[in-house]
């Protein structure tokens, strides 16, 4: 998505027209339009700008449960080899476990 499209979505989103979201981000309106047509490139300060004005922001947001912990595998890799087999052995024996009593 470019930012032309990304600004008019946003636009859209936030319930205001083109000369409202031209007015609180200080850019000219006709500006505003040949961006989100595509015709130029806005500096990344203007998209910015203009996202803002709508609510939103090019800073990513951050997502809960995304991504990897990473605690559980630096904890597995501190393990000796036999102490990773004895734990895989314990996890399969509660997997099958849980498992049976699902099956109930």
């Amino acid at each position: 998505m470019g930012p032309g499209t990304l600004v008019r979505e946003a636009r859209i989103r936030a319930g205001i027209g083109q000369r409202e979201l031209a007015r609180r981000a200080g850019v000219a309106q006709p500006l505003l339009s040949r961006i989100e047509r595509g015709l130029v490139s806005p500096r990344y300060e203007t998209v910015d700008r203009l996202l803002r004005a709508c609510g939103m922001s090019l800073e990513p947001a951050e997502r809960p449960g995304r991504g990897v912990d990473r605690t559980l595998i630096r904890e597995r890799l501190r393990m000796s080899p036999a102490e990773r087999v004895r734990l895989t052995a314990l996890e399969r024996e509660r997997t099958a476990a849980l498992t049976a009593r699902g099956r109930r």
